[in-house]
């Protein structure tokens, strides 16, 4: 006996009083359903043509999809009726019904799963609220091949309208369902053929970003700002002169330096970023600072108080998590330091990085400053000083329209 086949409109509505469209299968008076992923409500249900009603805002790509999954399953239950003299329901829809590894919501939690296991700190608190608006866009989960060019470009479109992003910000977000869209063609639960990134399909690029550093004058007036009763606003100062010192060191590394990084009047480390290790001669200002904590000296070792307490500096998920949280801190209370100190600009701790960048200019040598930053190439470092390298620039200007 031949299969019957029909889409019909669940009679279970969810939680929000929408119904699934499923499709029927019947094979010897026996039914088997495949679910479609999409719920809409009754009255949106054409019960007569058994189609999704004009009144539904996305009818014709629904009505599409109910068409051609129709005409996939007629066809596969053919198939496997003219190969096979027995053939269940369950058959036919084993066959058709995608593995719910393959869907966009499936690979999304994976995505955001594997950060975690990996330890991943910075990334996991970054991309998984990405996903999450992902998946408010989407609103249902789908299967990759309906993760189209159109579809992402009305999505980066959407973040621009709804949450007033910027470029370099939704360029973020594509970034991610790049990195879960990558992640499922290695899983083979998509064919790379639906991939919509690269050469004449999405192409990631990010927009050049201007990276704006404090003066000399700003530096000294924080270092001349009297914060002997404000303590906190004091060991704030201290974190960011000290990374300003050190050519800009992240605060990642500024928080986990140790007593026993000092030896002979140097500084003995590796970033964390890269890994890359070398020494630096301690700077009577930098010497100051730390003598203030001299005191406070305990068996973690560690010279600042941001990572004391923690049961284990080698869980860098745990080490993450506590960076971001004091890194806040610090923050926020530079924000007073500034207006303390009549800094009009802001200040912050990547600022610092920004600030040795501005000051020095093109006053010091490429390789010296890939060496100071710990870059792992000079182009690199060339990249990110050209934006504080204006005198050429000026003097060009000049030449041209005069002082």
């Amino acid at each position: 006996m031949a299969s019957s086949i029909t889409v019909l409109l669940w009679n279970k509505a969810n939680k929000e009083g929408l119904f699934p469209i499923a499709i029927r299968i019947i094979k010897d008076r026996k039914p088997s359903y495949i679910y479609l992923g999409h719920y809409i409500s009754k009255e949106q249900w054409n019960s007569v043509e058994k189609c999704v009603r004009k009144s539904h805002p996305n009818s014709v790509r629904l009505n599409n999809l109910i068409r051609a999954k129709l005409a996939e399953i007629t066809d596969k239950s053919i198939e496997l009726e003219t190969n096979k003299t027995q053939v269940s329901s369950q058959t036919i829809k084993r066959t058709i019904r995608p593995k719910a590894e393959s869907t966009v919501f499936f690979q999304a939690d994976l995505y955001i799963q594997r950060l975690e296991a990996d330890r991943k700190y910075n990334r996991h608190s970054a991309d998984k609220p990405r996903v999450k608006k992902l998946k408010t866009f989407l609103k249902h989960d789908i299967p990759f091949s309906e993760l189209t060019i159109p579809l992402l470009k009305r999505y980066k479109a959407w973040l621009k309208a709804e949450y007033k992003m910027s470029e370099r910000t939704a360029v973020n977000h594509l970034v991610v369902v790049r990195s879960i869209f990558s992640q499922a063609i290695d899983e083979k639960a998509c064919d790379a053929k639906y991939y919509p990134f690269g050469k004449g399909k999405i192409q990631i690029k990010f927009p050049d970003s201007l990276k704006v550093g404090g003066t000399s004058e700003d530096v000294a007036a924080i270092e001349k700002l009297d914060l002997s009763e404000f303590p906190d606003l004091n060991h704030a100062r201290n974190i960011w002169l000290f990374s300003f010192y050190f050519a800009g060191m992240r605060v990642s590394d500024v928080f986990r330096l140790k007593w026993a990084d000092f030896q002979n009047g140097r500084l003995f480390y590796a970033m964390g970023k890269n890994n890359k290790g070398d020494s630096l001669k301690v700077p009577d200002k930098a010497q100051r600072i730390i003598d203030q904590y001299a005191s406070q000296q305990d068996e973690t070792g560690l010279v600042f108080p941001e990572l004391k307490g923690l049961d284990s500096l080698d869980d860098p998920f745990t080490v993450q998590m506590r960076i971001k949280t004091k890194l806040k801190a610090v923050n926020d209370d530079l924000k007073e330091v500034a207006k303390k100190a009549g800094v009009t600009k802001k200040i912050s701790m990547h600022i610092s990085r920004h600030t040795f960048g501005n000051i020095s200019g093109d006053t010091i040598p490429v390789q010296m400053l890939q060496k100071l930053y710990r870059h792992s190439t000079v182009t690199t470092t060339i990249g990110y000083q050209s934006s504080f390298i204006n005198k050429s620039a000026d003097d060009a200007l000049d030449a041209v329209i005069g002082k």
